[in-house]
Order: structure tokens, then sequence, then C-alpha cells
């Protein structure tokens, strides 16, 4: 086996590299492999040829302080094994990055491209340049006037449909909604400190509380579309979608397709959106068109769409087959198979302190601010609580302090918690929804061998310096009448402690260092 990142060796060609044609005019990075099965086998046999690098260690080894965190060299390799029209793929993901994102995006996976937003901006809808980013893999660029997308299978009239027309509102209502999408790979970064699992480092990325946002999307209820081409036909029951985007799986390379279930589509519940908060979708989130399911893992909601399949059953693609499936804590490298862990749909309970970070040392009055998110997939969040002393005490964020109500989406808020003791503290939060579920406390009763859904309540730990202590608010002052800063709390306090005359009073009250008798 190839050694992993960051010692990874060049990629090297073995032979002469492949010309996989582009399957539509205008669509730059698309090739169709589902269509074609001799495509898909041969591109098989010269995945087979090569030793890829293995996916690098990031569990059992503190990740690296790097931005980007992990690079993704083997997917690179993958497309640069499939020859001049996915080779440049990468460099124009990469740079669709540096166009569309935040200069201080956290970059978890450069390739294909995961990051999160820093904590600190955190805002009831994310602006677009902040919003997180989990792709599967390159963005296609995609001329919108050549656009158009295809209903088939158990539909009754099968039917191509052009951008112009699916925004046309004598044919087609139009729609706008607030929804939130998470990853269900949000907050993994605990699992892993915790308790390791897999580690593919795609599937597994590590992330952070930042794998979640939330826009006001604008397009076409897919339910209106369906019944365009008019409505299900048979025993059409689920709605396969796939994007433009390649995808690599064991050896085997597909596009990207997931499904969902017919009835989410019938509640309006699904959109085909090509707006993103008042603008075009940026290229890195779909551009021209995308799925957003609401209430559904993020992964559902397939970019760059190129057709919707219906179908009896649910997808077979990797994607839906495969992976994002939940184990019991007893399944593992050892176990797991696809049918022995159910696929996650609708997003738990879920919440996340965004300010202040973990290890932060906060200097304070007997107060600390705290901001976050509290979210589910089945409802709204209806009341949220953090906890000073981990999850014994509770206190209930003030409904002023929380942010509108919205059946698809988050709720931010923020809460200035009472705290007397100093030292090291451990904080958590927890939200309760309209149907009264909540999350587990710890997580232990969360992990999973995939490293999904870390539902727990979000624990910080936080160094706590109370000022309106006397002997704590005299040190502050130390510090500051010698112009030294307290920070960083490690580094040793650089003046005595206190004066031999104050040393031997103290001592003097207390009897001393030895008993007398």
């Amino acid at each position: 086996m190839a050694p992993a990142e960051p010692n990874h060796k060049p990629f090297e060609a073995q032979g002469e590299l492949p010309v996989f044609e582009e399957e539509r005019e205008g669509w730059k990075g698309y090739i169709e492999w589902e269509r074609y099965p001799e495509k898909k086998k041969k591109a098989a046999e010269i995945m087979a040829k090569y030793d890829f690098p293995v996916p690098p260690e990031f569990q059992f080894i503190p990740l690296p302080k790097t931005n980007p965190v992990l690079e993704g060299v083997r997917w690179k390799h993958y497309h640069y094994a499939m020859g001049p029209t996915l080779s440049d793929i990468p460099d124009i993901s990469w740079k669709y990055v540096l166009k569309e994102k935040s200069e201080d995006m956290i970059h978890v996976l450069q390739f294909p491209y995961n990051g999160e937003p820093p904590r600190k901006r955190l805002t009831e809808i994310t602006n677009n340049p902040d919003f997180f980013v989990r792709n599967h893999g390159g963005i296609p660029e995609i001329d919108p006037s050549k656009y158009f997308f295809e209903v088939e299978g158990l539909v009754k009239n099968p039917k191509k449909i052009t951008l112009d027309m699916l925004k046309d509102e004598s044919i087609f209502p139009r729609q706008s909604t607030v929804v939130s999408l998470q990853c269900s790979g949000t907050r993994r970064i605990e699992q892993i400190h915790e308790y390791p699992g897999d580690g593919d480092e795609l599937i597994n990325a590590p992330w952070g509380e930042g794998a979640i946002g939330t826009a006001r999307w604008t397009g076409v209820s897919l339910k209106k579309v369906i019944k365009y081409c008019g409505g299900l036909k048979d025993n059409g029951a689920h709605l396969e979608f796939f994007g433009a985007d390649t995808y690599f799986k064991k050896g085997q390379v597909y596009n990207y397709a997931v499904s969902v279930p017919a009835r989410k589509m019938k509640v309006n519940e699904v959109l085909l959106a090509w707006e993103m908060n008042g603008e075009p979708l940026p290229a890195i989130h779909g551009f021209p068109l995308r799925v957003v399911v609401m209430g559904y893992i993020g992964a559902r909601s397939c970019k760059w769409l190129t057709r919707i399949n219906v179908i009896a059953d649910p997808s077979m693609a990797p994607v839906q087959m495969k992976e994002y499936l939940y184990y019991t804590p007893q399944m593992g490298k050892q176990n797991v198979t696809y049918s022995n862990g159910f696929s996650i749909q609708t997003m738990p309970v879920s919440s996340a302190i965004m300010t202040p970070v973990n290890n932060d040392v906060i200097i304070h009055d007997g107060k600390i601010t705290f901001t976050g998110w509290a979210y589910s997939g089945s409802g709204w969040p209806e009341r949220v609580e953090v906890s000073n002393d981990g999850g014994g005490v509770w206190y209930e964020v003030p409904n002023e302090n929380l942010s509108k109500k919205y059946f698809h989406a988050w709720r931010t808020w923020s809460f200035e918690c009472p705290v007397d003791a100093e030292g090291w503290l451990e904080f958590c939060v927890r939200c309760w929804d309209d149907a009264l579920n909540t999350q587990p406390t710890y997580v232990r009763s969360a992990w999973n061998w995939d490293l999904h859904v870390t539902s727990s309540c979000h624990r910080v730990k936080l160094y706590s310096v109370n000022r309106s202590k006397p002997l704590t608010a005299k040190r502050l002052k130390q510090f500051e009448d010698r112009g030294q800063p307290f920070l960083p709390l490690t580094r040793p306090v650089p003046f005595d402690l206190e004066t031999d005359e104050d040393y031997i009073k103290e001592m003097t009250k207390r009897d001393g260092r030895d008993p007398t008798e």
C-alpha cells in the first residue's frame, strides 16, 4: 500500500491516461457513469492498476495544525487517474473555495472540499460565504443556459426540464423556505477524541460544531414537478437524485446519487432550489440547481442535479446504501455490514455552544455569556438549557434570547450563565423540541462506528477566572500594574506569589505548617 498523506508519493500515471468525454455541452467536469456500464467497468479496471495512498491517520494522533487540516490526496489521485476530463477538477474546486467562501473558513478537507465557518460568526441566517460545505466530489462548471434535468422512472410522463422552464411561474409556483442543512458529521471530533472509529477522511471527516447552516432557499417544490410529469405510477415510492459530480467507492466509479421517500415530496418538504439567501446558488453549493430536503441529513440534498429517477425502493447507490449508516456501539470493524446499520434520514435533536470555545480562559464577574444553536429535524427547538456543572443543574435560556421559530430551521441563542466557581469547569447545552425529544447527556451514548450524528449534549471545558473574588481581583491587578499579560494560562506567574511578610502573617493564621503536639 502506498503511504498516506503527508508522506505520499506524487501521482504517476500507469500507462496512457484515459479520455472520458463530458456528457453534455456546457457541463465541464460532468461524466455520466450510471447509464454506461462498460464505461464504469473500464474506469474500475484503470483504478485497479494503481497503488493509491491509504487514508491518513487522524484519530489516534493529534490533528495537524494546518489549514486545510487534511488534504484528500487519495481523492485527488482518483481524479487524476481518470484522465484530462477530471484531472483539473481538484484545482477548479479549490478555486471556488477561495472565490466563494470566507477567508478564515476552517478547511476540514481540501478535496473533496469540506469546510466550516469560525464559531464567532453565528447568525440566525447564515451568510453564503460562511455556510458550511460538505462535498463528496469535485465542482462541475455548468452553463445555466445549457442546463436541464430529467425526470424519469415510475412517473406517468417523463420530462426534460430546463432552468428557464422551472423558473416560469406560469408553469411552476415558486416556493421560498428557511431551511437548516446539517451534515451528519457535525461535532464528530467529540467522538473521535473519546472513542475513535472508521477513519475514512471524506466520509468521516473531523468536523466541529460548524457543519450546519441556515438559509432561505428559493425554487420549486418537487411535488409540483412530479405533478407536471403526471404523477407517480405503479409502485413509485422513492425519489432518486443524481448529481454531476463523480464519486469513488472501493475501486468503483459512480455519479453521486441518493434517494428520499416520496412522502417527503408529498408534504412539500423537497425543494429544487436555484437561489440561496436571495442570490443565485454559489457554484460550491450546487449551481445552477440543487435539491434541498427539509429535516433530513444534508447528504440527501443533492447538488448539481442531473436527473430524478422515481423508483420502488431506496436507492442502491453507495452513498444511500453503504454510507450514512448508524450502528449499535458493539458494531465495529470486526462485524459491521451494510445491512446491520440503519440509514440516517431525519436528523435528531442537537445543539452546540459556539462561543466560548473549548479550553478558553474566561475572566468574568460572576457570569459568562454563551452563544450557540439548537436544531431538530423532526420539529423545532422549544427550549434550550445550559448547565454550569457538566449536566447536574440546568438553566433555561430565556425565550427572548432565542431566535425566531421556523418549521425547518435551527434557533440561535445566547445566555448569561451564572458562574461562581473558578478553575476548570465543564459547561454543556441541551435542546428540547416540540415533541419533548432531547439529547443524550454523554458522548458515549451517541458513539457509533461511523461516528455519525453526535447528538449528545455538547460540552466545553473553560477555565474560570472570577474577578469578583478578592484574591483573584488582587492577582489580576498585580498583572495589570506590571503591564504583563495574564495569558497564556500555563505560563508561570513571573513575580513572587506573595511577600515574605504576607506569607508569615497567613501562616500564623493557619497555625503554621506542622501540628504543635
